[in-house]
């Protein structure tokens, strides 16, 4: 069930993708040029780079990104265990913000106690 699910959504995504690249096809273009310039081997591998963009695509919570992204990953050859840790980055990174957004609130009662 949950297969049919993420393949139902994944494709009805790219279809929809697909259609509005017909209606805006300059935006589309340039879209795909853009994505297709920075995936592409460089300093970094491919395979790489689609793990940063699902790392990403976890953090900003984005289930069509996540989808589309594991799948290229997994074409590209990155394994389960790469994939898995690729996405747990976004564990870190979801809270370590979290931690440095704190630092400010302890520095915000640090100034506002001394004005007292």
């Amino acid at each position: 069930m949950a297969k049919e699910s993420v393949n139902e959504k994944l494709d009805e995504f790219f279809e929809y993708t697909a259609k509005f690249a017909q209606k805006y096809p300059e935006i589309g273009s340039n879209f795909m040029n853009l994505m297709g310039s920075i995936i592409q081997d460089g300093k970094l591998k491919s395979k790489e780079k689609e793990l940063i963009a699902l790392g990403i695509a976890v953090g900003l919570r984005c289930l069509p990104c996540i989808h589309a992204h594991t799948k290229s990953a997994l074409t590209m050859g990155a394994t389960e265990e790469e994939i898995m840790e690729a996405a747990s980055v976004a564990i870190l990174m979801g809270g370590g913000p979290g931690m440095a957004h704190v630092i400010e609130v302890m520095k915000a009662i640090e100034a506002f106690s001394e004005k007292k």
